[in-house]
């Protein structure tokens, strides 16, 4: 694992939970809009993250070395085939970060509907299709995306120290 592997893995979350902020001051500066260029209410949005992939075998990944021992049979002897698993050559799992998997408007909460008549996008009943937003839900998220930026933030400076007193170490 080289010195910059951490950096990267802290860089990664921390991007990934600034774009997820940025999405979530979107919901709140939208939370009223009951038009948008398209006609309807504004929709929720939501961001997924998944692990970045690691294109590395399962057993590189997990410092695996397979060898397949086999013997042939002679006559009226059965052939014998069979893997041998050493788990130790020195590479490990290290991790690759975080991306941002997906933005997806969200269908599942339903929009709120308020009866105001006087309003210009009231329906024949008299009522207005609000954005499925909620104010303390959002709130309650941005909080949960501070703080894991955050973390990511003191991982990264902890793994700057460890790196600078290895640098004084080595001086």
């Amino acid at each position: 694992m080289s010195m910059f592997s951490a950096f990267n893995i802290n860089a990664t979350g921390m991007t990934a939970e600034r774009y997820r902020m940025d999405v979530i001051s979107e919901n709140v500066a939208n939370a009223n809009t009951t038009r948008t260029a398209d006609g309807t209410p504004y929709r929720r949005k939501v961001v997924s993250f998944s692990e970045k992939s690691n294109r590395a075998s399962f057993e590189h990944i997990l410092g695996w070395q397979r060898h397949i021992h086999s013997t042939s049979g002679t006559a009226g002897t059965k052939s014998h085939t069979h893997e041998v698993a050493h788990t130790h050559t020195g590479v490990g799992y290290t991790g690759n970060g975080v991306r941002v998997n997906r933005l997806y408007e969200d269908h599942v909460t339903e929009m709120n509907m308020v009866y105001d008549p006087s309003h210009p996008d009231a329906d024949e009943n008299g009522y207005v299709t609000y954005p499925n937003v909620n104010i303390i839900t959002e709130m309650t998220n941005m909080i949960d995306a501070s703080r894991a930026y955050e973390a990511n933030a003191t991982a990264f400076n902890a793994t700057k120290a460890i790196v600078q007193r290895g640098l004084e170490i080595g001086s």
